[in-house]
């Protein structure tokens, strides 16, 4: 069922009902068969895209410049150090500046208030490619790989999330659960359990959807019967100071075969939004061998839909541009 999302913004997913979640979802579902099939509707034609990127990406920043050029549209890549938002000219300004020269703007920064003042101000809309409190288009992508393993109908659907249970990424699954109704944990030492005012707006969602969420310290109580373990990098970017700590707190949480064999499903799936320390190929690896959050065994097993997730950014994302922009 088409719905009119045109002109909307998109910073949480706390903004969209289950019915507009679902059909951004089933949008991105077409656009992924029209790509494989060869078709481009160019449904951005003429349009220009401004992204700003405080924190660099590799999916985010390659998922929204091959959306804009698979539909017509022209992307313009700003790193931070190109606006300075805020240090020498106010966020305010900078929006009103872009919004008469660009259709669209993503946001990929720090603060999420920033997110929101280019949002107030831009007179465009404004998607949210990753803030301090949330990540919905990383959120968009896991739940199209969850549809495309076990089908379109997510209420009751059981899903773990272990580690860093109050970061963006938590943040934006617990928020996308309820909404489409999950039987939905998050498996974290109680020093890193989300916001309780954010649990308990969650939970209030999930009981107009049908849908439970569950916040513990047990293992084996947030894994029990789960279809999907998610996992995300112990300390985010600019954290690496508290690195030592994080393994400490999360060395019980991490995604090892045992742990994937503790939910009792043969069919369970293993995401993670990347990227990921799952081995010692990288300089952090190397430096912090126990910084891994998931075990090489998983990562590379048969169980991991991790790359499914990573191509899926590309379509979810096309999918909110052209919902809030197209014609």
């Amino acid at each position: 069922m088409a719905m009119n999302l045109h002109g909307r913004h998109f910073l949480t997913l706390l903004d969209f009902s289950s019915a507009e979640i679902r059909y951004l979802l089933d949008l991105s579902e077409k656009l992924k068969a029209d790509k494989r099939a060869g078709i481009r509707a160019k449904n951005l034609e003429g349009m220009s895209i401004a992204l700003i990127f405080e924190k660099p990406s590799t999916r985010t920043r390659c998922a929204f410049v091959t959306a804009c050029v698979d539909e017509g549209a022209h992307p313009e890549y700003l790193e931070g150090k190109d606006l300075r938002l805020g240090v020498k000219e106010s966020t305010a300004d900078v929006a009103r500046v872009l919004g008469r020269m660009f259709d669209g703007i993503e946001f990929r920064g720090f603060a999420h208030e920033t997110a929101e003042d280019l949002a107030k101000w831009a007179g465009v809309p404004v998607w949210n490619g990753l803030t301090d409190r949330y990540h919905p288009t990383q959120v968009l992508a896991d739940f199209l790989t969850v549809r495309e393993n076990f089908g379109a109908n997510l209420r009751g659907f059981p899903f773990t999330y272990v580690g860093d249970g109050r970061n963006n990424v938590a943040n934006s699954l617990m928020i996308g659960a309820a909404k489409t109704g999950m039987d939905f944990r998050i498996g974290a030492p109680a020093s890193l359990h989300p916001e309780e005012a954010l649990v308990d707006r969650c939970r209030k969602i999930a009981a107009d959807t049908g849908g439970k969420i569950t916040i513990t310290d047990s293992v084996q109580s947030a894994v029990k019967g789960s279809l999907a373990i998610y996992t995300d990098v112990w300390a985010s970017m600019g954290e690496e100071d508290k690195i030592p700590e994080r393994i400490a707190a999360l060395k019980a949480y991490r995604v090892t075969a045992e742990m994937m064999a503790m939910t009792g499903e043969a069919e369970t799936i293993f995401l993670h939004c990347l990227p990921c320390f799952h081995d010692t190929s990288t300089e952090v690896g190397r430096k912090f061998p126990d910084i891994c959050e998931a075990t090489d065994e998983v990562f590379e097993g048969l169980q991991s839909r991790v790359f499914d997730q990573a191509e899926n950014r590309l379509h979810t994302i096309k999918a909110v541009m052209v919902a809030t922009l197209g014609r």
